[in-house]
C-alpha cells in the first residue's frame, strides 16, 4: 500500500467513524444541558445548519470565552480593513457565544462550529462559502481542514500552540494530524517552542512561523479603566482583595480553605470568586457559606459591606476588570488537571500573580514571566496559604512581581498586527 493510500484510508475511517458518533456528540450536548440549558439550544448549527448568514466573507473560529477575548484586536483590525466583507465568528461552547454578542454585537456574523463530519462540515461550507478560514491554537479538525483544502478556501492557523503533553498525544494520531497540518497555507505559532513542536509533528518547516502571542496582545482602553473604577466604587475601599480567577471544580475548596486561614490574620480581605462555568455558581455559593463565610452574588447588586467575606461573580466576561481591583490574582486551572488560564490578564494591571503546579495551557508564557520575576508558581498546592500570607506582609515584593509581568507584557506585544497581515496577504492572492 502506497502512502497515499494510507492516506486516503485514514481519512475514510476517521469520517466513518465521526458520523456514527454524531448521536453520541448530540447526546453528551443534551448531558451537558442538564447544568446549562444552552448546550440544548441551536442543535441545526452543529450539524452545519447555520441559517441566514451571508457568504463569501472570512470565518474565524474561537472555541470558547478565552480565545474571543484573545482575537478581539485582530477582529476589530478586520472589520476596519474590509467592511464589505463578512465576518462570521464561530465558536464551539455557549459562553464563547455569549462574549462574541458581548464583545461585537452584530457587526460580525456568529454561529457554532459544526460537528467534525463530512456531511455536516460540507453544509456549513456550502452555506458560508469562505474567502479563509482561520482557526486558532490547537483546533485541529481533519474534516473542517480536508473539506476546506478540497474546496480551495485558504486556511490558516493563528497563535497556535502545542503543549508537551499534547504534543506527545497528538504523536498517536500523526498518521492523521500530520497532512492536516500540511493542508494550512500557514501555521503562525506563539512561540519558537510551539514551532518546533509542530515541525516535530509533522508540519512542513516552511508553512510554519513564529508570530507571538495573541493574549499579549491587551490594552487597557477608556472602558476598561471605566469598568475598574465602578468596581472599585462599590464599598470596597475597606477591604484588601484577592481575586481567584476562572477556577475549577475542586480548585475552590482549597482556595477557600486557604482564603479562611489567612483572613484570620488580615480581617479585611475579601475574595473575589469567579467560577469557570456557570453552571457551579450555587454550588460555589454553598461552599462558600459550608466554611462560614459572607457571600454577595454580583448579579444581585447587593453592595459589598465591611462583614462581606466572599464577592461571588456569577456573571460573564468581567474577570479582566476584577482584576484591576485586586491586590493579589489567583490564575486558576492550574492547580488540577486543567493546564491552566491566561495569566497575562492580571499583568496589564501589574498585579501580583500566583498560579498552581499545572500551566501546561500557557507553559511559554509562565516560563517568560517566571525568568522575568512576574510571577509566582507554587511546586504544591498547598503552598496557597503559605504565599498569600507572604505577599499579603510583603507589598514591596508584591509591587515588583506585578510591574515586572506587566513590562514583559508590554515588551511582547505585536502578535495582532502580525496576524492581520498574513491575512491581508492570503486575501490579496
Amino acid at each position: 500500500m502506497t502512502y497515499c493510500d494510507r492516506l486516503l484510508l485514514s481519512l475514510l475511517l476517521y469520517q466513518f467513524v465521526s458520523l456514527i458518533l454524531v448521536p453520541l456528540f448530540i447526546l453528551a450536548l443534551f448531558i451537558r444541558s442538564r447544568k446549562q440549558i444552552a448546550y440544548r439550544q441551536r442543535l441545526g448549527e452543529r450539524l452545519g445548519l447555520v441559517g441566514k448568514l451571508d457568504k463569501g466573507g472570512i470565518v474565524l473560529h474561537a472555541a470558547s470565552v478565552g480565545e474571543v477575548l484573545a482575537i478581539k484586536p485582530v477582529v476589530e483590525e478586520l472589520l476596519a480593513q474590509y467592511p464589505q466583507l463578512p465576518l462570521t465568528v464561530t465558536t464551539f461552547t455557549p459562553t464563547g457565544s455569549a462574549q462574541v454578542k458581548k464583545q461585537f454585537g452584530d457587526k460580525v456574523q456568529h454561529c457554532y462550529i459544526p460537528l467534525d463530519n463530512i456531511l455536516s462540515v460540507s453544509l456549513f461550507l456550502t452555506k458560508l462559502k469562505p474567502r479563509i478560514l482561520i482557526l486558532m491554537e490547537t483546533e485541529l479538525w481533519p474534516q473542517l481542514i480536508h473539506s476546506s483544502y478540497k474546496r480551495n478556501i485558504p486556511l490558516l492557523l493563528i497563535n497556535a500552540r502545542l503543549s508537551v503533553k499534547s504534543l506527545a498525544s497528538y504523536q498517536k494520531l500523526r498518521w492523521l494530524i500530520a497532512p492536516a497540518l500540511n493542508k494550512f497555507h500557514r501555521i503562525l505559532a506563539q512561540s519558537e517552542e510551539n514551532r518546533e513542536r509542530f515541525i516535530a509533528l509533522g508540519a512542513a518547516p516552511e508553512r510554519v512561523s513564529h508570530s507571538g502571542n495573541l493574549k499579549y496582545d491587551i490594552h487597557l482602553t477608556d472602558a476598561l479603566e471605566a469598568k475598574v473604577e465602578q468596581l472599585r466604587e462599590l464599598h470596597i475601599a475597606n477591604h484588601r482583595v484577592i481575586v481567584a480567577g476562572s477556577t475549577h471544580q475542586g480548585e475552590e475548596t482549597l482556595i477557600v480553605k486557604a482564603f479562611f486561614e489567612v483572613k484570620q490574620l488580615y480581617p479585611d480581605l475579601l475574595l473575589v470568586l469567579v467560577p469557570r462555568h456557570p453552571e457551579r455558581f450555587a454550588k460555589v455559593q454553598d461552599l462558600c457559606q459550608q466554611h462560614g463565610l459572607s457571600v454577595v452574588r454580583r448579579a444581585s447588586g447587593d453592595d459589598i459591606t465591611e462583614q462581606t467575606d466572599v464577592w461571588l461573580v456569577d456573571t460573564l466576561g468581567e474577570l479582566l476588570a476584577f482584576y484591576g481591583i485586586a491586590d493579589i490574582c489567583i490564575v486558576a486551572g492550574s492547580f488540577f488537571d486543567v493546564g491552566g488560564h491566561n495569566p497575562l490578564e492580571p499583568a496589564l494591571f501589574a498585579k501580583p500573580i500566583v498560579v498552581g503546579p499545572n500551566m501546561a495551557n500557557f507553559q511559554d508564557v509562565c516560563e517568560q514571566l517566571l525568568r522575568a520575576e512576574g510571577i509566582v508558581q507554587l511546586k504544591e498546592n498547598q503552598q496557597l496559604q503559605q504565599q498569600l500570607q507572604h505577599l499579603l506582609g510583603a507589598r514591596d515584593e508584591a509591587k515588583s512581581l506585578g510591574q515586572h509581568a506587566q513590562a514583559l507584557l508590554a515588551k511582547n506585544q505585536g502578535a495582532a498586527q502580525r496576524t492581520k497581515t498574513e491575512i491581508e496577504q492570503i486575501l490579496a492572492q
